[in-house]
């Protein structure tokens, strides 16, 4: 059979069937080649998907998944109603300029390479082409997303409209800047049993979400240049506000027993600040040890810097009662956590609602600071949460998850022994929404993990390459299999999809 090579005159692309790199792999080499190159200037407009897969007489989903990865990679940037343009700003210039914060000076951009828009700072192009959080996808097996269909939206609408049928003068004006009151101390009752915090309701300020917390606390507490250690891997969405805060990333490494503070004391010892996930590491699941905890303290005391607990989904632990946060190891006195959760993983991500837990000493400027920034927080959602918590909905909520989902957990991982063998190498996790499976030695020999995750991606599945969380090379390769939103035989069909796609 003759080689068949198809081209598009446009963009001198071309596609080699012959060859055994995936045809959307292919694409997105080129593309990406194209815009390192100049070839493809900054702003200049790409053709839709469904017209580059006909000129390359290749499947749409071709170019939608090469699409999708350069989207989320920075490359590219999509306008609603418009179609999809070569970024202003591209991954490499954000570590051209990150690069700059490290060495403690302004670098400028290649004029080259980026387009300015008028008006915008420095910092400014910086946040405006930082890539994006991804799309939820309800596909298998998207990791952190929740259970969605099964979530009491009677009761919750039949709290909404209990409040908002007749709402109170004082729900019609202007809240307090640190939120709902009545939620702030449901919550404050919720994290003395639950999570072991001994917090007052006053040090509870909330906030649109995790990220939005993390941001009021670097904005208050960090000045531009300041270092941060922060884990490596670890959740990528977090570092949005440390580069609109303009602080330095010290990334450091992960091992069994949580973040190495040895080697933050070697490489950054006066860091500002440290941010962890100690309960359930993201996306490895380790659980910090007690020893290194208090190690971890110990250093923040020392170096007069604070500590970001990030507890995103302490509830669901399906061995034992959840472990106490590390913030109820603090010294209330001189205090150095502070702690961040979110609901959108325990109800629902468009629910949108955050809080953080600052010591005694941070209340009134933290307070402030949240009021200068924001005014306050929503005052529509807040009194039904409240109500939701203390009338015990929330917590039934809880329980029913934590069943369905260590049932689920069990299933994907039975799938991967049968289904998977020799290609995955998962193991049990006692927490979480996901769980790692690891690439064995053949199948790393043959692929990376993002090549994998590329593949699951042409067939219509929704994995995260391991690779993707870590600031500089892996020190493994592995899929991230969200389970939780999946139904259980949706697992099985969906893992033995995943084994033809890896086999071939």
């Amino acid at each position: 059979m003759a080689d068949r090579r198809l081209s598009t005159p446009l963009l001198a692309l071309d596609l080699d069937r012959k060859s055994k790199m995936p045809l959307h792999r292919q694409l997105y080499d080129q593309i990406r080649e194209a815009v390192l190159t100049g070839r493809l200037a900054p702003g200049a407009r790409l053709p839709s998907s469904r017209t580059l897969a006909s000129e390359l007489g290749c499947s749409r989903n071709t170019a939608v998944t090469a699409f999708d990865q350069l989207l989320s990679e920075g490359y590219l940037a999509g306008q609603v109603g418009s179609g999809t343009y070569i970024s202003h700003v591209l991954p490499e210039d954000l570590l051209s300029l990150s690069g700059a914060h490290r060495r403690g000076r302004q670098q400028d951009v290649p004029e080259q390479k980026v387009a300015r828009r008028r008006g915008l700072s420095k910092r400014g192009e910086v946040l405006a082409a930082f890539p994006r959080g991804r799309r939820i996808s309800t596909r298998a097996f998207a990791p952190g997303v929740p259970e969605l269909d099964l979530f009491p939206f009677d009761v919750w609408a039949r709290l909404l409209g209990r409040v908002w049928r007749r709402p109170s003068e004082a729900l019609k004006r202007h809240g307090d800047h640190a939120g709902y009151e009545p939620l702030r101390r449901a919550i404050a009752d919720y994290l003395r049993t639950a999570r072991g915090l001994a917090c007052d309701w006053r040090q509870i300020l909330i906030t649109s979400g995790a990220q939005q917390g993390l941001d009021l606390v670097a904005r208050t507490l960090l000045d531009p240049g300041d270092p941060v250690w922060f884990e490596n891997p670890g959740y990528t969405g977090l570092r949005g506000p440390l580069f609109a805060a303009g602080a330095e990333a010290v990334p450091l490494p992960v091992d069994e027993e949580g973040i190495s503070v040895a080697a933050g004391r070697a490489r950054s010892p006066q860091a500002r600040m440290a941010i962890v996930a100690p309960s359930h590491q993201y996306p490895l699941g380790i659980t910090m040890s007690l020893a290194r905890r208090l190690e971890l303290l110990a250093w923040a005391r020392e170096a007069d810097a604070w500590i970001v607990e990030d507890d995103y989904d302490s509830e669901y632990r399906y061995e034992g009662r959840p472990l106490s946060a590390l913030q109820s190891l603090d010294d209330a006195d001189n205090g150095r956590v502070v702690y961040l959760g979110s609901f959108s993983k325990v109800m629902f991500p468009s629910l949108r609602l955050g809080y953080i837990v600052v010591p005694e000493d941070l209340i009134e400027p933290m307070g402030c600071a949240r009021g200068t920034l924001d005014d306050h927080p929503t005052a529509i959602t807040q009194p039904a949460l409240a109500a939701f918590i203390s009338e015990g909905h929330f917590a039934a909520h809880v329980r029913r998850m934590r069943v369905l989902y260590a049932a689920r957990q069990a299933v994907l991982l039975e799938a991967i022994r049968t289904d998977l063998e020799g290609l995955l190498d998962a193991q049990p996790d006692e927490a979480g929404l996901h769980i790692v499976a690891y690439l064995s030695k053949d199948l790393a020999r043959r692929m990376s993990d993002q090549e994998a995750a590329d593949r699951a991606a042409a067939a219509g599945l929704a994995v995260s390459p391991l690779s993707r969380y870590y600031d500089g090379k892996p020190d493994r390769c592995g899929l991230m299999l969200g389970y939780a939103a999946v139904p259980e035989d949706e697992i099985r069909l969906a893992v033995k999809k995943l084994a033809r796609v890896l086999s071939d």
